[in-house]
């Protein structure tokens, strides 16, 4: 269906059951092409981060508990935006159409005539019980599988429900929206022939972080419940499949699943070592405390890029060393072929890894991931009267320009780029550290330690820290970490995210208690 700007258009999306991975490809197409943005309780909140800038976002979920907005007034706002030109994202829960009362949205629409199309998404009922390891069906256990609505309308005398024909089958019944009627659906599946022994699984937020299961039989699962405080929103599932979880339990047995993880790297960096995490069941709570911004000049910068082959040396010690300075030789017209006969040396492989993107490979990556190694790679070289071009943070350590001039070396360190502190820390990460669902913050330098404090003060920073694991990339963040009255309880040997996030593995797994 073409799009209409007369009317506005409608994209009715389902945005999966929670974990902001399964948004379909055209869900998250259609949301970045969005004007408006209409999102409710079980939507995942990352996924408007694929919103376009300016774009109006409209909470439609739950307050407290309760309704923000009834339903009509959701098909009025809906009607009332496109009636206004705009593009309307409506993103719900799930799918649409299973149990999420897309269809009376669309019966608004199509009475006022708004045009509108359907992605449908991953419904909480299929993939929840996936990663609770149970197979909804099983050719040893059931060949079908029924969904059913554990909470009908308010307006119907008497159920819709067959409890006959769900009781008597020996499919896997999986209950939509029933947390609050467990106990009666239990005593119908049992009055109507539904052995008590039938196992149960409760999965609450079913594919996130803070995913819980509870398994039980139909005769105990509503006791269960209770003694456990299991609130929803859950999905409840029925049938012999249930017993497979012990043997498929995949997601939430991962190492660190359950455990809140705040990452301090700068926002356009935190991806990989976050995925790094995620990948073990960290719930990553991305706290940029660094902020990468241009040098107030660049001339001593572009000074020294015009004297280029002048320089022996070229030494870069961070990803942002890297990206800085190729940035503003590309902004004077140049490339990598400036910087001829001139050596380079990278601290760490990360950093060589990304000089290779720009199609150089480095000559000297010293064993020693910081300054320190740097100047033990040079001992071993002849530096006296060769000059060196180290372009640095403006917060960097004296250290190399200091030590290599002892031995001779001329060494330029022009500011490429500043450090600078963020305004605020994301609401979601604050409220993690507020609430205390936060198991261990990671530092990969010492300015996100030193920001980290400046943006919450020191004395709150500590209370905040109370209890919470303190993961340092190594010994000079570490120091830092210390001078500022915190215990550090993680380092690795080797100076790289992927040698944190092992480390880090490694220390939960000696501290396994219960995080839920």
């Amino acid at each position: 269906m073409a799009e209409s700007t007369k009317k506005g258009y409608v994209y009715l999306i389902g945005a999966g059951p929670g974990d902001p991975g399964l948004i379909t490809v055209k869900g998250r197409e259609c949301i970045a092409r969005a004007e408006v943005i209409i999102y409710d309780y079980l939507a995942n909140e990352s996924l408007l981060e694929y919103a376009p800038k300016g774009a109006e976002l409209i909470y439609a979920g739950k307050v407290g508990g309760a309704h923000n907005r009834e339903q009509w007034q959701i098909n009025d706002l809906l009607v009332r935006k496109a009636l206004e030109g705009k593009r309307v994202a409506r993103l719900k829960g799930g799918d649409p159409f299973v149990f999420g009362r897309g269809g009376e949205e669309c019966e608004a629409l199509v009475s006022a005539g708004i045009p509108f199309e359907i992605v449908p998404g991953v419904t909480a009922g299929i993939a929840a019980p996936a990663y609770a390891g149970i197979p909804l069906t099983h050719r040893e256990f059931t060949t079908s599988v029924a969904f059913v609505t554990g909470h009908e309308s308010h307006g119907k005398e008497a159920s819709e429900i067959d409890w006959e024909r769900l009781s008597l089958g020996s499919g896997t019944v999986v209950f939509f929206m029933g947390m609050k009627n467990l106990p009666q659906i239990a005593a119908n599946l049992m009055s109507h022939g539904r052995s008590p022994e039938t196992p149960v699984a409760l999965i609450r937020w079913g594919t996130r972080p803070e995913q819980e299961v509870l398994t039980g039989t139909l005769a105990d699962i509503a006791e269960k419940a209770r003694k456990a405080a299991f609130k929803a929103p859950v999905i409840t599932v029925v049938g012999e499949v249930v017993t497979l979880r012990s043997e498929l339990r995949w997601f939430d047995n991962r190492p660190l699943f359950g455990r809140g993880i705040m990452v301090t790297r700068t926002a356009d960096q935190a991806g990989e070592f976050s995925e790094l995490l995620a990948g073990y069941g960290a719930r990553v709570f991305e706290c940029p405390t660094i902020r990468i911004v241009p040098p107030e000049s660049f001339s001593e910068l572009d000074e020294a890029i015009e004297a280029l082959s002048s320089f022996d040396w070229l030494v870069f010690t961070s990803f942002n060393g890297v990206e800085s300075f190729f940035d503003r030789l590309g902004a004077l017209g140049l490339d990598s072929r400036a910087i001829g006969r001139c050596r380079v040396c990278v601290v760490g492989p990360k950093t060589a890894a990304a000089l290779g993107v720009h199609g150089v490979k480095a000559d000297l990556v010293p064993s020693d991931y910081k300054a320190e190694g740097v100047i033990e790679a040079f001992r071993d070289l002849e530096v006296s009267g060769r000059r060196v071009l180290f372009p640095k943070a403006d917060r960097a350590r004296d250290v190399i320009p200091a030590e290599l001039g002892r031995m001779g070396a001329e060494v330029v360190a022009p500011v490429a780029y500043r450090n600078v502190t963020p305004d605020e820390l994301p609401r979601l990460a604050l409220e993690a550290l507020e609430g205390r669902r936060i198991h261990c913050v990671t530092f990969t330098s010492s300015s996100t330690v030193t920001n980290l404090a400046a943006m919450l003060g020191e004395n709150r920073l500590l209370k905040l820290l109370e209890g919470v694991a303190v993961a340092s990339i190594g010994p000079i963040t570490s120091k830092t970490c210390r001078e500022l009255g915190l215990q550090v309880d993680i380092e690795p040997k080797e100076y790289t995210l992927a040698a944190m996030t092992e480390e880090i593995v490694k220390f939960f797994s000696l501290h396994s208690g219960s995080t839920q």
